[in-house]
């Protein structure tokens, strides 16, 4: 299989002038590394082009050969003939080589934008995937790109092409008639008038289109991952009428842009028809004095039809290319953000061996005012079992995300192995990790692909081992196609306790040093709960875990409990220490 080539433009986005660029240079600085595919495009579609420029001028020669014989010879007559011909039949290769240049350039930059959204999404901070719909993420994936594909397509086969055949006509007409080519010119002013008039309430309709379309895209994204709630309260209605109120501002706001460039296009032509119509008179006017030949009229006339072919292509185009130039500043929000994530450390180390400290750290989540974490301070020993317990709200989750690296404590540091976790390089860490979660993401491909994710060399020993290990050999041998069985989408044709002993065998051939485990069992009923909970002591021995649970029972044989409260440890020890204390962990488990 061929490898698919791409343009990273990441780096390039993180320069500061690129957010100061306007559309038009943003979208030729794209197309910076393709200059000479776009010029080798104009080069064959001028040559392409030829037979409608010149078949003009042979009319006018042979009505003239025929209406002036006394001032023609005969052998005019075929040579015109041979011209025009030989112009004809070289259309052929010079209009693919033509398009095979466009595809190339356009086609490379669709995908190397593409590719670049899908880099910057894995970059940008949860706080930013939190603020920003995921259905609105994925119209300027899939939506907005697309239009640029279309708005570069059209800049390269409508624009650059008719600009092309402005000046060839604008050039033919001078070295025939200045006189002419000057009526000619007077166009340009009225063409620049019309879109100036028309730029501002285009643009601002077509922005107002394309956040109503994102925010609708968002309401369809999350109308279908609420179908189980919605259909388990007959609340159907609700749903429909949420997204039929989205649907109501994009069909209001696209029938005024729908209005606003029919009004535009009818204007455009009705101007361009009256020059034309005046273009006629005045060099028939010209020729009854004697100034041009009867033929010279015919010429003109087709050149005057091309030059208004060209200025009206460029003006149909117009409205598209606004919808572009608005979807190439959607895409731009994402790829200028600055929202990346906070950890920037590039120290490699060969080994983590999962020794932590906590000092004085303390958090909070952006926009608000409430600390969820201070002054915590606490060292964990390499393959040490940590617990966090106490009431919703303590902050037990937003230390198991501060482990993981999602988010950066705005006062204090994290030490891993001796290193400030500010330091270290978090795609080497992470290598080190393994999270098992109440709800784990399983997506829709078979049990051994789910296993076995982003380790594609795996030896089958290794894999059966993690199977055996998270206990989940007896669910394997009683599926259809065993371990090659889909999971469905999320993992939907699965129980819940199922989907987690995936997730923990997914855990276990990797071979983590460090494992996080978050409400992995208080979603499940007892035997389930039985099951994993044996697949998680196979999966924390001689590992670093750090473990949040509600079921306090389910903490007993950790090495350390550390009971959080409004943020702050209040008590830490082993299971019989803190019920011996009776203090706060003694009441957690008595509630």
């Amino acid at each position: 299989m061929a490898k698919l080539e791409t343009l990273d433009y990441t780096k390039w986005f993180e320069n500061e002038q690129v957010a100061k660029m306007k559309p038009l240079s943003l979208l030729a600085r794209l197309f910076k590394d393709h200059g000479s595919k776009v010029a080798l495009s104009a080069f064959y579609f001028t040559l392409k082009a030829l037979p409608v420029w010149v078949l003009p001028v042979v009319t006018a020669n042979i009505i003239n050969l025929v209406s002036y014989p006394e001032r023609h010879s005969l052998s005019e007559f075929w040579i015109n003939f041979a011209v025009i011909v030989v112009i004809i039949l070289q259309n052929i290769p010079t209009h693919t080589l033509h398009i095979s240049n466009i595809s190339m350039a356009v086609r490379h930059v669709e995908a190397g934008l593409r590719s670049t959204l899908v880099r910057k999404l894995q970059q940008l901070s949860l706080g930013y995937h939190g603020d920003m719909n995921a259905g609105r993420l994925q119209s300027k994936v899939l939506r907005d790109v697309e239009a640029i594909d279309f708005l570069s397509r059209q800049m390269m086969m409508t624009i650059i092409p008719s600009v092309i055949s402005l000046i060839i006509i604008i050039g033919l007409t001078l070295y025939h008639s200045w006189i002419v080519a000057l009526f000619f010119i007077l166009m340009a002013p009225t063409s620049i008038y019309l879109v100036r008039f028309f730029r501002t309430k285009m643009s601002n309709s077509n922005r107002e289109v394309r956040r109503n379309i994102e925010k609708m895209s968002g309401t369809v994204s999350e109308t279908v991952e609420m179908i189980p709630v919605t259909r388990a309260h007959g609340l159907e209605d609700v749903e429909i009428r949420k997204v039929d109120k989205a649907l109501q501002h994009i069909r209001e706001r696209g029938y005024k842009l729908d209005v606003l460039e029919a009004y535009f296009g009818s204007t455009s032509w009705v101007v361009f028809q009256l020059f034309q119509v005046g273009c006629l008179f005045f060099t028939a006017y010209l020729a009854r004095i004697g100034m041009m030949e009867i033929g010279d009229i015919v010429m003109y006339q087709g050149f005057f039809n091309m030059i208004i072919g060209s200025v009206s292509s460029i003006l149909n185009v117009y409205p598209n290319l606004v919808k572009g130039f608005e979807s190439l500043h959607s895409v731009s929000e994402v790829l200028l953000s600055k929202e990346t994530e906070e950890y920037k450390g590039r120290v490699n180390p060969e080994v983590i061996h999962g020794g932590y400290k906590f000092e004085n750290m303390g958090f909070k989540y952006k926009e608000s005012d409430r600390h969820v974490l201070s002054d915590f301070t606490l060292d964990v020993r390499p393959g040490e079992k940590v617990a966090f317990v106490g009431e919703s709200g303590s902050g037990k989750s937003t230390i198991l995300n501060l482990i993981i690296g999602f988010y950066k404590p705005q006062a204090g540091r994290i030490w891993i192995d001796g290193i400030p976790m500010d330091e270290l390089s978090m795609k080497r860490y992470r290598q080190s990790l393994a999270i098992v979660l109440q709800n784990n993401i399983l997506f829709s491909g078979t049990i051994r692909e789910n296993i076995t994710y982003g380790l594609p060399e795996i030896s089958e020993e290794h894999l059966q081992k993690a199977i055996w290990m998270a206990n989940l050999k007896d669910v394997i041998d009683s599926l259809p196609q065993g371990i090659d069985t889909s999971v469905g989408e999320h993992g939907g044709r699965l129980s819940g306790g199922q989907r987690q002993r995936i997730a923990i065998a997914r855990a276990l051939v990797r071979d983590p040093k460090i494992i996080i485990l978050d409400e992995a069992t208080s979603a499940l009923d007892n035997v389930s709960e039985r099951h994993v909970q044996q697949a998680m002591e196979q999966l924390m021995e001689g590992r670093t875990t750090f473990i949040v649970a509600h079921r306090l029972s389910t903490v007993r044989n950790v090495d350390r409990i550390v009971v959080m409260k409004k943020g702050k440890i209040v008590e830490s020890g082993t299971y019989d220490e803190l019920i011996e204390k009776k203090g706060e962990f003694y009441k957690l488990k008595n509630m």
